[in-house]
């Protein structure tokens, strides 16, 4: 199913589930949109090691070869990515983890459609899916210290549950995890 971001709009992003074929471009978008996010605090050296990893094509190729794990992708019109979600079974460490708890590993919008509708969109496929498949809570975890993506959480129904660290590199953060019952 593909849905269209203010499809009142011509012109706006597309949001479908991802395909194998689409591994290369949400190691694309991933790698930019953590650059965007973290090329200000992360040391260089690390930034490209983390995202040459992390990012890679072969680890979206991995997920989208995987039946627990489904994949959002946002195109263009002129079918260029421009987000995506990540969605798992929970592995985030939480105190009182819920059977069935799902987790929104990753959702990145390119900063060009943040505030666009995009990452409600993408938000949206993911609950509805994770309704359809009877988990009861979405949790995930967001650097404590990016605002605007607290912000658009808080928005969609997430509050804080607990923290976690987290390395890139010898760089330490403290990510936020938050939950939202469904």
């Amino acid at each position: 199913m593909s849905v269209a971001v203010h499809s009142e709009v011509p012109g706006r992003p597309v949001v479908r589930l991802a395909a194998a074929a689409d591994a290369a471009a949400l190691s694309l978008v991933g790698a930019a949109t953590f650059l965007e996010a973290y090329a200000h605090m992360i040391p260089g050296p690390d930034l490209v090691r983390h995202c040459a990893v992390e990012h890679a094509a072969a680890r979206y190729a991995a997920w989208l070869a995987d039946a627990r794990v489904k994949v959002w992708i946002a195109e263009t019109p002129v079918a260029a990515p421009a987000g995506y979600l990540v969605m798992v079974p929970a592995t985030l460490p939480i105190e009182a983890p819920r059977l069935g708890d799902l987790e929104v590993l990753r959702i990145y919008v390119l900063e060009r459609y943040q505030r666009s509708g995009l990452g409600r969109a993408l938000m949206a496929e993911a609950v509805a899916a994770a309704r359809g498949a009877g988990a009861r809570r979405l949790v995930l975890g967001v650097n404590g210290e990016n605002a605007r993506a607290l912000s658009f959480y808080a928005r969609e129904g997430f509050s804080r549950i607990s923290d976690r660290r987290f390395r890139v590199g010898e760089s330490c953060f403290c990510d936020a995890v938050m939950g939202r019952d469904l």
